[in-house]
């Protein structure tokens, strides 16, 4: 994914115009601060980000081999038999003392390895099986939801999974303007990556095809206002939309030559503006001496 540069008021206003422009949640990018724009002698100076989409690319084959071999000698060490414990001096003194009550388990007695393995219980899961635990949980979601539909996962292009249900009535799956929708693929993404704790894949999740309907509509709609902003020479601010369609918003108008597009306020509240676009100054040709 190529990286964007924004520029801001503040650190989080250069952020949140990244997230504009990738379409995404801020989980899902990485950024290097340019510039964090302080004061200066000449004034503040506009603080300034570099941000992508977090790549979600496969480790090399040999890293992989490696982790895989060492993972499997942690696993035949916990479901193998266990050698027989020694009994600690101690232990046995108080046993031939007649001392019967429960013995306390000391902390040295857990062996840091040990501990070092559970701090890093992390496997790597495929895409065939990310779609696979997304689709059974959408699929699971459904049939709470008391509603019949097919449920459909497979991984798509670019280290991403996508899970589409399809079937009649599946409004309330969607909800007002798809708030809905957007909560059932942060859960099933936070699942996800629950079970995937190396490089889990970006996850979208569709409902009877809203999310390209939605786009569609988004479209139309911003070329309307746009025309308007246009005759008018007024700006206008658009309605509280999410990271992607707000993206949706701004890639409509960048086609449109005279107008321009700022995201205002914060989450969950921040908006797009339509602006028209300043003309270039006059320039004055100097008078003949």
């Amino acid at each position: 994914m190529e990286w964007v540069e924004t520029t801001g008021r503040t650190l989080d206003d250069a952020k949140e115009a990244a997230l504009d422009q990738l379409g995404v949640d801020e989980v899902e990018a990485e950024f290097e601060v340019v510039d964090e724009g302080r004061g200066g002698l000449f004034g503040r100076r506009e603080a300034r980000v570099r941000a992508r989409v977090r790549p979600t690319a496969p480790r090399p084959k040999d890293e992989r081999r490696g982790r895989r071999r060492r993972t499997g000698e942690r696993t035949g060490e916990r479901t193998g038999e266990r050698p027989a414990r020694r009994d600690r001096p101690e232990r046995a003194d108080r046993s031939a003392a007649g001392d019967r009550g429960p013995a306390r388990v000391r902390r040295d007695d857990v062996s840091d390895e040990s501990r070092a393995d559970e701090r890093t219980d992390q496997r790597e899961v495929s895409l065939e099986e990310q779609a696979e635990l997304a689709g059974s949980f959408v699929a699971g979601l459904v049939r709470e939801f008391g509603l019949q539909a097919e449920v459909h996962a497979e991984p798509g292009d670019e280290e991403s999974v996508e899970v589409a249900a399809t079937g009649d009535d599946l409004g309330l799956l969607i909800g007002p303007r798809g708030q809905t929708l957007v909560a059932i693929q942060e859960l099933t993404r936070t699942v996800v990556q629950r079970s995937a704790a190396i490089r889990p894949a970006r996850l979208t999740v569709d409902v009877s095809g809203y999310r390209q309907k939605r786009r569609e509509a988004l479209e139309r709609f911003t070329r309307q206002v746009a025309d308007e902003v246009l005759a008018s020479g007024s700006r206008r601010a658009l309605e509280p939309m999410t990271a992607a369609d707000r993206k949706i918003v701004h890639d409509t108008v960048n086609e449109v030559s005279g107008l321009a597009t700022v995201s205002e306020g914060e989450e969950p509240s921040r908006r797009v503006v339509i602006v028209p676009e300043p003309s270039a100054p006059a320039v004055e040709e100097p008078e003949d001496s």
